[in-house]
């Protein structure tokens, strides 16, 4: 199976032996430290169209004033769903990967400041392993993190975009040069170097709702299944609890190491 992984992947390459056995890709993930993400479309593009760029702007900013739930999959392997509460910090996400032999789970809580996983093969089943957020890498991407809580990154994704154009009523599409984006998406540098010439121009379609929210997102990734990403029940109500004390660990030292701690 060849699966591009998706932000919130990093997590999973530290099961790694786990996801060999379900038949899909592993290996590091890096993603680079958080920066501002652009306006899409910012990159010099002269198809670009500036009310295009705008529209999207604008869809992708309302990401962060409300909650949304947030389904991406890359073929029939990979599926990654979230329930996320951006103005408050909070936010539940799972993804899973599924091969010829097995599959596997991996889930994470945000509360605030406070972030748990469950990963196979690191964490003991049954509990909730608490995460040291000043111990993580800079710039590591754990799917959610205080700051980071769309599992899809997708405000920076579409920040690399250029020639966005609006191809009919609320749909726009356009290209994002993942060379100048690494770790976007999950994507690692070895991955984008594979596609050659291919990775400078990689075409991407948007849609908006009827209230001009993204409500579809579409990646044609070269070699490899095509990233889609569904936006919905904007507003709903998102409840995390925490786990009981009873069920909470802390994070060995092999979790951050694993990535690159």
């Amino acid at each position: 199976m060849r699966t591009p992984r998706l932000a919130g992947l990093a997590i999973a390459t530290m099961a790694t032996g786990a996801l060999a056995l379900a038949g899909c890709e592993s290996g590091a993930v890096v993603t680079p430290a958080a920066t501002a993400p652009a306006p899409a479309g910012s990159a010099s593009s002269a198809a670009a169209d500036p009310a295009a760029v705008e529209a999207l702007s604008r869809a992708t900013a309302q990401l962060g004033t409300t909650s949304f739930k947030i389904t991406a999959t890359a073929g029939a392997g990979f599926k990654l769903t979230g329930e996320v509460d951006p103005p408050n910090g909070n936010g539940t996400a799972q993804l899973t990967a599924t091969g010829p032999n097995a599959e596997v789970n991996i889930k994470t809580l945000l509360l605030g400041q406070d972030l748990y996983a469950q990963v196979p093969g690191i964490t003991k089943a049954g509990t909730w392993t608490h995460v040291d957020v000043s111990r993580l890498p800079e710039g590591a991407n754990v799917g959610l993190r205080p700051g980071q809580i769309d599992p899809v990154n997708t405000a920076n994704l579409l920040g690399s975009a250029t020639d966005v154009h609006q191809t009919g009523g609320n749909s726009y599409a356009g290209s994002i040069d993942l060379t100048k984006a690494v770790g976007l998406a999950g994507l690692s540098q070895v991955t984008i170097d594979g596609y050659g010439a291919a990775a400078s121009k990689v075409p991407f379609t948007a849609g908006l709702d009827a209230q001009g929210r993204l409500s579809a997102l579409t990646v044609t990734v070269p070699q490899g299944d095509a990233i889609e990403v569904l936006y919905t029940d904007y507003g709903a109500p998102v409840t995390v609890t925490k786990p009981a004390a009873s069920e909470i660990t802390e994070a060995p030292d092999s979790f951050y190491n694993s990535l690159g701690s």
